[in-house]
């Protein structure tokens, strides 16, 4: 073939098609939580994935964030970054959902994206408003107990018209398709994931052992939010179990970290069970810090109803093993109690007895080195980034 049949091959030949993606959040940066953290890991993986592909960007848009807001993500001086971040916080809060309208009907018009990313169940009517006479997909995150009751008439059919459904357990499929009349094969399992680096096996650290009178004791351990609203946690439940665990493990303390307004009821219990010099209730603990109290920790008892239950992650990555409840999405962590310990999460007696086995050890469960390694290939940031990969394909 000649040179100039070449180069007119060459100008007919489709060039790669750019792709538009448009995420919108509720609150991502000026607030901490579950679902923040699990945001901020999809970000970063996308971030790192459109990086070797630039003819895909973003635009992100933050309802309740602010441009003065701690966003890792947001750079804006290298004018290359593949995310552009668009800040909505305005007082008072109607006003800026006004504003988000008027900005996402822009960019939907200008920019004519390939698909929509609805961050919260909360902003699906909004985002099927707009897309639906555009005719752009749209993929709405859910999360957990937001979407396992029936959500409100607009919500609902938001869900319904969306044309993929993200969510993080089979538990919280389940429960809102059952709750709301949705197709479960439009869902899509993105499961949280672990940051690996962070929280690793190490020695107890003596100024913590110090700081709780710790030193001769076995230690279990709670990381959540002691709220009257959230008493699924089952702090109140490990607490009841005590007595029993301490008929066979005398040097057991109880170590519960988080804070709330159910903390006196708990206080009170454990006084009432005689087991008030049992129990530590560490108040908030930064970020930072937690993978310190981990390892302090012989076991992490959370006989909960969860969607997920990052936690467990947490303490498996660091060595410690689990136990969780037997009925909500903490089955997926646990890998349907391969990972750990499942139990009825209302009731003492079966967490003392899974306590039990847990501090006599012997179980495979409790090998630190294989609970960490299994844990990690199936939830680490590089299972993660396979999971989104798929479905961004």
């Amino acid at each position: 073939m000649g040179i100039k049949a070449m180069m007119d091959v060459k100008r007919c030949q489709k060039p790669t098609k750019d792709i538009k993606d448009i995420f919108v959040f509720l609150q991502v940066f000026s607030c901490e939580g579950g679902i923040q953290s699990y945001v901020q890991d999809v970000l970063r993986t996308y971030s790192h994935l459109v990086g070797h592909h630039p003819s895909r960007t973003a635009d992100i848009f933050l309802l309740r964030d602010s441009q003065n807001c701690d966003n890792p993500f947001d750079d804006r001086s290298s004018g290359t970054s593949p995310l552009k971040f668009h800040y909505m916080q305005t007082q008072p809060l109607w006003l800026g959902r006004i504003r988000l309208a008027g900005a996402l009907m822009a960019g939907l018009l200008l920019e004519k994206p390939d698909r929509v990313f609805c961050g919260h169940i909360n902003l699906a009517p909004l985002i099927r408003m707009l897309c639906e006479p555009l005719g752009i997909p749209y993929t709405v995150l859910t999360y957990g107990k937001e979407v396992w009751e029936p959500v409100p008439k607009p919500h609902r059919e938001a869900l319904q018209h969306a044309d993929r459904i993200w969510t993080i357990s089979r538990y919280s499929r389940d429960l809102a398709c059952r709750a709301n009349h949705l197709d479960p094969d439009k869902f899509d399992l993105l499961p949280c994931a672990i940051r690996g680096e962070l929280f690793t096996p190490a020695p107890k650290p003596a100024r913590l052992l110090e700081q709780y009178n710790l030193h001769n004791s076995q230690v279990l351990m709670t990381v959540a939010r002691l709220w009257s609203g959230d008493i699924y946690k089952g702090v109140d439940v490990t607490i009841r179990a005590l007595p029993k665990i301490l008929q066979k493990f005398p040097n057991v303390k109880y170590l519960a970290i988080g804070r709330g307004d159910d903390r006196p009821r708990l206080e009170k219990l454990a006084e009432d069970l005689g087991v008030a010099d049992r129990v530590i209730f560490a108040g908030f603990v930064a970020s930072e810090d937690l993978p310190d109290h981990y390892r302090v920790a012989d076991a992490y008892i959370m006989p909960s109803q969860e969607g997920f239950g990052i936690v467990y992650l947490e303490a498996m990555a660091t060595g410690i093993p689990v136990l969780a409840g037997d009925s909500d999405g903490s089955a997926d962590p646990l890998q349907d109690g391969e990972l750990g310990w499942q139990v009825p999460h209302r009731d003492p007696d079966a967490v003392a007895a899974a306590c039990t086995e847990i501090l006599l050890g012997g179980d495979r469960r409790c090998d630190g080195e294989w609970l960490r390694e299994q844990m990690l290939a199936e939830f680490g940031m590089d299972a993660f980034t396979r999971h989104l990969q798929k479905l961004l394909k």
